[in-house]
Order: C-alpha cells, then sequence, then structure tokens
C-alpha cells in the first residue's frame, strides 16, 4: 500500500488537473477575502466585537459569497475529481492486471490510492486555509487570538471529512462503474441532489407530518421547523454547513 501511496501522490501533484485546482483555488480565495474584508471593516468600524479575525470565512460581501460557501460548493467537485477515475481509468488503460499480477492485495490498491487522494485533498485545503488567512491579516490588521485558532483547525479537520466523504463517494463508483464517465456523473448527481433537492423533500416531509398555517401555535412551527431539520441533516452537505456554522460562529 507504501508503493501504490506514494506513486498516486506523485501523479496527483504533477497533473494538470491538480494545477488547474490551484490555481483556481487561489483566484477564488483572493476574491473572497477582498470582499469580505470589506464588510468586516466596515461592520467593525460601526461595532466592534469580539472574535473579528474568523469572520473572514463566514462573510460574504455585496456581490461574492463567503468563504465558507465556496467550500461548501467546491469540495464535493474537488473530492469527486480525484476520486472518479481512480481505479476504472487503470482497468481501461490496462494497467490495473498488470499491477494485480504482483504480490499485492486488491484493498491495498483502493486504500493506497484512497489516502493519497485524501492527502493531497488536506495539503489543498490546508494551503487554502492559510492563504485566506494571511490575506485576511494583511487585509484587516487583526490578528486571531487562540479560540479562534483552534476554531479554524477545528473547521480544517471538519472539511477535511467533508471532502473525503465525496472522494470516497467517487472512488466507490469508480470500483463499481466500468465507465469513467458514469463513474463522474453519478456522484455529481448524487451531490446536486442532497445541494439542491434535499431541502424541498424535507419542507413536504414537514407539511406532511405537522402541517401548518396561519393560525398554527408556536409549538406546532417549532416542530415544524425541527422537523424539516432533522430530515435536512440526512444531506451530508446540510450537515456540514450546520456544523461549519456552529464552529466558525461564537
Amino acid at each position: 500500500m507504501r508503493a501504490v501511496y506514494w506513486k498516486e501522490m506523485r501523479d496527483n501533484f504533477r497533473s494538470w488537473r491538480f494545477l488547474i485546482l490551484v490555481i483556481i483555488v487561489v483566484i477564488a480565495s483572493g476574491a473572497t477575502v477582498y470582499f469580505a474584508a470589506e464588510t468586516v471593516r466596515d461592520d467593525v468600524a460601526q461595532n466592534p466585537t469580539e472574535s473579528v479575525f474568523i469572520r473572514i470565512f463566514t462573510t460574504s460581501g455585496d456581490s461574492w459569497p463567503s468563504f465558507l460557501w465556496f467550500i461548501s460548493l467546491f469540495g464535493p467537485f474537488l473530492g469527486i475529481l480525484f476520486g472518479f477515475d481512480a481505479v476504472n481509468s487503470e482497468r481501461t488503460k490496462g494497467t490495473l492486471s498488470r499491477i494485480l499480477s504482483q504480490p499485492l492485495f486488491r484493498d491495498s490498491v483502493i486504500n493506497g490510492k484512497f489516502l493519497a487522494g485524501l492527502s493531497t485533498i488536506a495539503i489543498l485545503l490546508a494551503a487554502i486555509i492559510l492563504v485566506v488567512s494571511a490575506l485576511g491579516l494583511y487585509a484587516i490588521g487583526i490578528s486571531p487570538d487562540g479560540g479562534e485558532i483552534a476554531r479554524i483547525l477545528t473547521f480544517y479537520v471538519l472539511s477535511v471529512l467533508y471532502v473525503g466523504f465525496w472522494l470516497g463517494l467517487g472512488m466507490l463508483c469508480s470500483v463499481l462503474l466500468k465507465s469513467t464517465v458514469a463513474s463522474a456523473l453519478v456522484p455529481f448527481v448524487i451531490w446536486l441532489f442532497f445541494a439542491l433537492f434535499m431541502w424541498m423533500i424535507a419542507g413536504v416531509i414537514a407539511d406532511v407530518q405537522e402541517p401548518i398555517d396561519s393560525y398554527s401555535q408556536p409549538e406546532e412551527i417549532a416542530k415544524h421547523e425541527r422537523i424539516e431539520t432533522n430530515v435536512g441533516l440526512i444531506s451530508p452537505v446540510q450537515l456540514y454547513n450546520e456544523a461549519s456554522d456552529i464552529i466558525l460562529d461564537p
């Protein structure tokens, strides 16, 4: 597995895919910090509060979303891109049979590829967060305290787990499906379902179990919202957003 891991790490860092992702990430992160810093400076000037630095990650500009929204949307793409062709591309090129002809277990190949993809994602996310933190420090001129650093580190671990879930899903499709196109489309469709349609389904289920109208009591409205929230947490996208909001918003 160690040999597969280091071979995949070299391939990941030498690929055009990784270079293009780095360029996109740098541009998007810089724009996110630029617009967020303007909003944070204006808010601090009017109403100084604690935990100013960490607001760089959650504040959106007038015409640009927040860094948290960027990771929530871009993270699944990142994981799927590193996993959807991990196995079936080897099968298509005819190299998988050569690899497995060596004294190598099949699970060692899959685990080595997964760990290499997860390590690449972890390094990329660490670089993103460091760049955003450095640009935020330069833009607003306020350094983070110990509590904010701990929250940022926790957010980093949570983000690696979140993107790792989509990496695992992409690799699962790569193992089960022979077509590279199909193994790319299936996880993207699953992401689209969780990101766009799950909240609609949660609303329908809440309406069925606890229907409300303009005459409903506060207890009934609260129960309706609680059902909708609990059903929505089935989605990893919603779960990540809720957990990140709690971590990044003291």
